[in-house]
């Protein structure tokens, strides 16, 4: 689980949630002015004084591309005030007039709405530029005069930049076209001056395209040097690119930033508890004209390629027909095995994908305590499980796990802890989360990863089952953190997933894991510990 972590007041890393297999912060999360953004300035002719703009209608520009001008409002957004890089939100057709109030008041003009076409734009261009950001900068950089140039630039012009090359190097626009558009842009939405420089650096790069000489690094020397440049080359951090070498060597690492630079696909899960079925949801999807594909991996779900913007405007999440959850999700709630009439909890369960999955899978017997620190994210799950029908059996706990579990002598069959983790298995999705990240990161969550262990290990009833999941692919948060729990706890043994999950996905230890690469889904973990029998239980779950 991503993000879960940030809710632990003593746990300073950035809030973050796995993308779209849960509702996310809302697109209109409050970005600060670019006067409080180092080094943003905006020309006295975009913005104008306070109180001197004209009313919306006299102030449309009509030459100004729209996404354009939305993806850099949003692209600032993000690497300066926390937004997510997703979809532009569940609100639909009413994003647009939404992202064009966020231009109006950061770049100081409006020009005309999006379009159906402008919104797929914007989510392609600003999920491209945050993913190919190392790359794009240093492309960038190797065309300005000096490097002191791209360092003292300003967050906005620079933003213009990045969506200018990733539209002529990774899109493949007509770059004469994206020259043009972009130097209006920077025109107007900072100076003359600045639009210059966009048109320069704009028409070097076309140049350089043109001949195949574009100044990328040679990947060669020590294992250090070869990191930086494949870094660069594939717009991830060195020290991810340099675990990832260690552990798999350059070719599967290669193979590995490959996929995370991919477009997406995102798995659809099919509310049985409401009555339909995966026929009902195939059904209403070639209705939309939504290309889609059957789940090899489970029955309830579905893959989409392309087309969950139409998917959200469809209504079809809003009626509960179905949920957006990855299938490795679907899989780690495989290896719970939940059966009607078991008492289950999700210890940190909030906003809930795998909440709802277990209460499906009970059939209206038994129950899921759902425990999660955060009440905003627990509240959303308590409204999901309403509009999905399964509020009969889930039952919602604001508290942090370890002191819940220290307070409450309560014993349960199954317990889940998807454990808060680096995300380093869903970097496809969330092409921001590779940014907020640092190795420093890793050592924090493995000590939280274990004291939530060892908590969520205190309420599972002897012979009941404890399952460790993650949506990472490191060792550390995975297999080392099961191996230093059962030092600390050998009540528990290992029982290996075999008949819960295709063998494909099985480890030598019997751990289920699946390999984004191998798989062509997101990265995940998850153990299955079972509790010695002949332990004493004092208050057992009716």
């Amino acid at each position: 689980m991503v993000g879960a972590f940030s809710s632990y007041s003593h746990f300073p890393l950035s809030s973050s949630v796995c993308a779209l297999s849960a509702p996310r912060k809302s697109s209109s999360t409050f970005f600060p002015p670019l006067a409080s953004i180092p080094n943003a300035r905006i020309s006295h002719r975009a913005a104008g004084p306070p109180g001197s703009r004209k009313k919306t209608s006299d102030n449309l520009i009509a030459e100004i591309s729209p996404h354009r001008a939305a993806s850099a409002v949003r692209l600032l957004r993000i690497e300066h005030g926390g937004a997510f890089a997703d979809l532009l939100n569940e609100k639909g057709r009413n994003s647009a007039e939404n992202e064009m109030g966020y231009v109006e008041r950061t770049l100081g003009f409006r020009t005309r709405d999006l379009d159906d076409r402008d919104m797929r734009l914007v989510t392609e261009i600003v999920g491209g530029t945050v993913r190919w950001r190392r790359y794009l900068d240093h492309l960038i950089m190797s065309l300005c005069s000096e490097e002191k140039m791209f360092r003292d630039m300003e967050p906005l012009l620079l933003q213009v930049l990045r969506i200018g090359f990733y539209e002529i190097i990774k899109l493949g626009m007509p770059p004469y076209a994206v020259v043009d558009e972009n130097v209006k842009l920077a025109k107007r939405a900072l100076r003359p001056g600045a639009g210059n420089l966009v048109n320069g650096i704009l028409r070097k790069l076309v140049s350089l395209k043109e001949t195949d000489s574009l100044p990328l690094p040679k990947v060669a020397g020590d294992d250090r040097a070869q990191a930086r440049a494949l870094a660069i080359i594939h717009s991830h951090p060195v020290w991810m690119v340099r675990r990832w070498m260690k552990f798999w060597g350059i070719e599967e690492s290669v193979r590995l930033m490959n996929w995370n630079n991919s477009d997406p696909c995102f798995g659809l899960r099919v509310n049985t508890a409401k009555g339909y079925t995966r026929n009902d949801l195939v059904n209403r999807l070639k209705s939309l004209k939504v290309p889609h594909e059957l789940s090899t991996f489970l029955e309830d779900f579905v893959r989409l390629q392309t087309g969950m913007q139409t998917v959200i405007q469809a209504g079809l999440l809003k009626e509960g027909i179905c949920s957006v959850q990855d299938e490795s999700a679907g899989l780690v709630v495989s290896v719970v095995n939940p059966q009607p009439g078991d008492t289950i909890v999700d210890c940190c369960a909030a906003p809930g994908g795998k909440t709802l999955f277990l209460a499906s899978r009970l059939k209206s017997q038994g129950m899921v305590l759902a425990i999660d620190v955060n009440k905003g994210r627990l509240r959303i799950l308590k409204e999901a499980s309403r509009s999905h029908n399964v509020n009969d059996v889930v039952t919602t706990t604001n508290a942090d796990l370890r002191l819940y579990a220290e307070k409450h002598n309560l014993k349960f069959d199954k317990v889940l802890l998807d454990a808060p983790c680096s995300g380093l298995g869903v970097l496809s999705k969330r092409a921001d989360l590779r940014w907020n990240r640092r190795l420093e990161d890793l050592e924090q969550l493995m000590n939280l990863q274990d004291e939530l262990f060892n908590a969520a290990s205190m309420l599972v009833k002897p012979g009941g089952v404890l399952v460790y999941s993650t949506c990472s692919i490191d060792p550390a948060e995975n297999e080392e953190r099961v191996s230093a729990f059962l030092l600390r706890h050998p009540e528990f043994v290992v029982q290996p997933v075999h008949g819960f999950v295709p063998p494909d996905c099985i480890t030598e230890k019997g751990y289920y894991f699946s390999n984004p690469v191998k798989h062509h889904i997101d990265g995940s973990f998850a153990a299955r510990l079972v509790k010695s029998s002949r332990s004493t239980c004092q208050k057992p779950i009716p």
